[in-house]
């Protein structure tokens, strides 16, 4: 079910309390270093504006941990979005100041403030129902904007909610509609692609979208878990022994519904894990036991990229190799490179598959980079975002 947006409220004359993700990579100088973020935020923002909207905005950067950090400021970002609105944004030193609530009474309507980094307070990730009532007191209604904390139960995204009117920012609503697109109407040949090292993440996947694509290409650390599982001997790589068996499982489950299940048939080993260590290529399952995979081989590559070729819709999560070193990125930037020549309908989530398809200058090409690895995760688990729940149904 589609839920309501800013479009579906009159927020004239009235306090919108916005939750924004500039959670931006912020350099040694406090420079910001990329500001897609909040280029992002800007249709939702500018729709406020023009609608005449008292419009607060609050958001995190970085794990404070509850404690002031000035190295963790939104003022750097303040001084950016006021850039790029070209307007003055007022600031919120702290919102448990007894003045707040009635500065933001006496904003004038098209006003934007912004509050210092809500995670300076505890109470934030704690869900802290009177700090929740704190933030609804500035607020006739809820905006969420941020799709990469929707899976939270924090005061500023699912405590806050619960006391006011709740609807979606366009970028919400972006994400929304494309997940819904490709997990409840995709176009076949679907294909899913998952990487990444943390097995106990993707098996939930794995099993969701059996019953929705046609392929699914496994490739990371995950892989090794399933290369052991179906009695391959991965050496020293990265294996989680407590999900062999829904492994073996999910493999058998896949190829009951006619699900083509494609695991690396070569890989990319070291002895230590380290970029400077010699690489030597293996057969999957056939590894030195002082060996550990590190990426996939050239006939993987090549399996991808068959199946890669023939999709009409797309969906990657996580990369097919140790993307950190430069050495071992090969796979993941080739997967990279496929998608973004593919004519599908593609949806990429997760950091390093973003990162994958941004540094190789082909963003443009895919249909929808997701904001939110965790999010993300979850949609594609089959799971509801709590913060989501919570927001009015259309």
């Amino acid at each position: 079910m589609m839920k309501k947006t800013i479009r579906d409220v009159d927020v004239k004359g009235k306090k919108v309390f916005v939750r924004v993700d500039y959670n931006v990579p912020v350099n040694s100088d406090l420079k910001i270093m990329d500001d897609t973020r909040i280029v992002e935020t800007l249709p939702t923002i500018n729709y406020l504006i023009e609608h005449g909207a008292k419009v607060v905005l609050c958001s995190h950067l970085g794990r404070p941990d509850g404690l002031v950090d000035n190295k963790l400021s939104l003022r750097p970002v303040l001084a950016r979005l006021s850039k790029l609105l070209e307007r003055p944004v007022s600031f919120l030193e702290d919102v448990l100041d007894p003045t707040a609530p009635k500065m933001i009474d006496n904003m004038v309507d098209g006003e934007v403030l912004m509050l210092e980094n809500i995670r300076f307070y505890k109470q934030e990730e704690d869900n802290d129902e009177e700090f929740a009532k704190t933030l609804a007191s500035f607020a006739d209604i809820f905006v969420l904007d941020a799709f990469a904390t929707a899976h939270r139960k924090h005061a500023s995204t699912y405590g806050i909610a619960k006391h006011v009117p709740a609807v979606c920012g366009f970028l919400v609503e972006k994400e929304l509609r494309m997940f819904d697109k490709i997990l409840s109407k995709p176009e076949h040949p679907f294909v899913a692609i998952l990487g990444g090292a943390k097995i106990s993440d993707k098996l939930p996947v794995v099993e969701n979208l059996i019953d929705k694509v046609d392929s699914i290409l496994i490739g990371g650390g995950m892989a090794y878990t399933f290369i052991k599982a179906i009695g391959g001997n991965v050496g020293k790589s990265l294996i989680d022994n407590s999900k062999l068996d829904l492994a073996k499982e999910l493999l058998d489950k896949a190829k009951e519904k006619g699900v083509k299940v494609i695991l690396p048939v070569d890989n990319i080993g070291t002895k230590e894990f380290s970029e400077d260590a010699e690489a030597k290529e293996f057969n999957s399952g056939f590894f030195d036991d002082e060996y550990q995979g590190m990426d996939i081989g050239k006939q993987t590559i090549k399996a991808f990229k068959k199946e890669i070729k023939k999709a009409r819709t797309i969906v990657w999560n996580g990369p097919v190799g140790v993307y950190e070193y430069d050495k071992f990125k090969h796979g993941t930037n080739k997967v990279a490179k496929y998608i973004a020549k593919s004519k599908a309908i593609s949806v990429i989530g997760g950091g390093d598959s973003v990162a994958a398809i941004q540094s190789l200058g082909v963003a443009k090409k895919v249909t929808h980079i997701s904001t939110g690895g965790g999010a993300s995760l979850m949609l594609l688990q089959g799971k509801t975002l709590p913060c989501i729940e919570l927001i009015q149904d259309l």
